[in-house]
């Protein structure tokens, strides 16, 4: 029996984090078994790529290695994790997945969805998510709520016009993946979001 594959997508500041908190709590209240990783990392090696992904320091990284990183770092967690656990029939749960890829690289980086797709190729025939879930908030109102930008992280970094092409991105991907893609409107307070989560999910027959 194949399990149930949830990711969760949006831009930076959005409160994925937060929400994956409360949902966490949630499947603990009421029982429900689950796993819980993120992209990148997940896995030792992974987590290694992670922090070359992310160092401030690495601002040399063409957009090309960048993708063909997170891919790599994606391969080994499904290899690792998430494939054997689906196989069993466990609820896995994503921070982030290829979606972001194809936003973050795919559109905003300009190196195309197919290129993004051939090189993900794996993960993309073999291992979509069932279901992902898209916190939708701007990147202006987003950043503005989290309290500005982290200088420590790469990505947070490339400024408010790459972070508008990942978020114009993600609601390309949302309109072409709409079986798939649950938007869900995050610029309300978090226990609000919080329950269109749950809500969404019991309609989909998730919980």
């Amino acid at each position: 029996m194949k399990g149930k594959f949830i990711t969760f997508e949006g831009c930076e500041g959005v409160g994925k984090s937060r929400q994956i908190h409360l949902l966490e709590e949630y499947l603990k209240k009421n029982g429900i078994k689950y796993f819980l990783t993120r992209e990148p990392g997940g896995t030792c090696v992974s987590e290694q790529i992670r922090n070359v992904i992310l160092d401030g320091k690495n601002v040399e990284m063409t957009d090309e290695c960048e993708a063909l990183l997170y891919a790599a770092a994606r391969v080994q967690l499904l290899k690792e994790e998430i494939a054997p656990r689906l196989a069993r029939g466990e609820l896995v749960l994503c921070d982030r997945y290829v979606d972001s890829s194809l936003a973050y690289q795919g559109y905003a980086r300009g190196l195309g969805v197919d290129f993004v797709e051939k090189i993900n190729d794996y993960a993309i025939k073999n291992f979509m998510p069932d279901y992902t879930l898209f916190l939708n908030l701007p990147p202006e109102q987003a950043f503005k709520r989290k309290g500005g930008v982290d200088k420590t992280d790469r990505l947070e970094l490339s400024g408010i016009e790459f972070h508008d092409k990942v978020y114009n991105g993600y609601l390309s991907l949302a309109q072409k993946y709409q079986n798939r893609f649950i938007v869900i409107d995050a610029s309300g307070e978090k226990e609000q979001t919080h329950a269109k989560i749950i809500c969404a999910l019991k309609e989909k027959g998730v919980l």
